[in-house]
């Protein structure tokens, strides 16, 4: 089976890796010219919006998925009218518009943090007066890892702030001083079929994720599943969909959903019984679903910026590296080191040196 991904990243590239043990094959479809999945398949270099790539692409495969949720919904649309393509444009879009986010949240009885959707200067100072601050400002569509939104935390940063984001629709929402940031990846089959990996507890510098580390028994997984189910089946959901939430009070406050494998869970691939690649693969093929248990105990530590020598990673005892040969730059994922161990005792004696080493080189 051939399978197409739309965009060729580090995820397809881990997709790849994953799924050429199951006998499938892959073609990327990606506008840069050196895309990192690349070498792990053919690669049709063109923007997401070229129908003329599009149609090479749907002729080339038998079906498929995305690594990157900014495709267009016109894209999409334009794939999944000749293929078979999973998760679906609605599934797609539906996490591409903050506001339209958190309103899909509501209606499915799911509790987010308290918003207001802004379209100009007047109107972001009559939602400060309404949620208070400190609040955060955010771009609606196309922001990641902490880019298109600005924290505000007087009345004073109002006006900047509105001069660098506000030339396009923005949300305020309130800020939410969290005990912890987790998220729950779960995996749904074409026939309805779902499983759920451990509650992953994340940390975050500066927007980006730097170290996630799956939970056993955390006590509000079955909240987190129960949430992720509903979502899922609203959209009649294909492959594994990533949900991020607030913990503030004991509950969970939902953040946003990623349409597609995810950065917390990376860890997976040593740390779970089948990887969420594999089980996105899974899914997508049509085949039976694998395991989510964890294996022991398990982390994953981002490569931000730029990574330590291998050999020095490697060095390191129950550590595994992955380097997405991108090159070095300030603030951008290159790679991500899993940590395993039979205990979570184990775990965090093994965790500290590995943090040391990528701290001394991250940027």
């Amino acid at each position: 089976m051939k399978i197409g991904i739309l965009g060729a990243g580090q995820l397809g590239r881990m997709l790849a890796l994953a799924g050429y043990p199951l006998n499938l094959d892959f073609v990327f479809l990606d506008p840069a010219t050196e895309a990192c999945a690349a070498p792990l398949g053919s690669h049709i270099q063109a923007g997401f919006d070229d129908e003329r790539a599009l149609t090479e692409f749907c002729v080339s495969v038998d079906v498929a998925s995305f690594e990157f949720e900014n495709v267009s919904a016109e894209s999409a649309g334009f794939v999944a009218s000749r293929i078979p393509l999973h998760p679906s444009p609605a599934a797609l879009t539906a996490g591409q518009d903050r506001l339209h986010e958190k309103q899909l949240f509501q209606r499915l009885g799911i509790p987010v943090p308290a918003h207001a959707a802004i379209s100009s200067l007047e109107g972001l100072r009559q939602a400060v007066r309404q949620l208070g601050l400190p609040a955060v400002l955010k771009t609606r569509r196309m922001g990641y890892d902490g880019k298109g939104q600005a924290v505000l935390r007087s009345e004073s940063e109002l006006e900047a702030a509105w001069e660098r984001l506000g030339s396009q629709p923005l949300i305020l929402e309130q800020f939410i001083p969290f005990e912890r940031e987790v998220s729950c990846l779960a995996v749904r089959a074409q026939d309805g079929q779902m499983r759920f990996y451990p509650l992953v507890a994340n940390v975050h510098r500066d927007g980006i994720l730097r170290t996630a580390i799956p939970t056993l028994a955390d006590p509000l997984q079955r909240e987190g599943e129960d949430y992720a189910r509903r979502v899922a089946e609203q959209l009649d959901y294909v492959g594994v969909l990533a949900f991020e939430f607030f913990v503030a009070g004991g509950r969970l406050l939902a953040n946003e959903i990623a349409p597609r494998v995810h950065n917390s869970g990376h860890w997976s691939i040593e740390g779970a019984e089948c990887s969420q690649f594999e089980n996105h693969l899974r899914a997508v093929a049509g085949l039976p679903l694998g395991g989510t248990r964890l294996r022991g105990a398990s982390a994953m530590v981002n490569l931000i910026g730029d990574a330590p020598p291998v050999a020095e990673l490697a060095a390191l005892p129950g550590v595994h590296v992955h380097l997405y040969g991108k090159t070095p730059k300030p603030q951008r994922k290159i790679g991500h080191v899993t940590v395993t161990a039979d205990h979570h005792d184990e775990l965090l004696a093994l965790l500290a040196p590995v943090q040391t080493l990528v701290e001394r080189y991250a940027g």
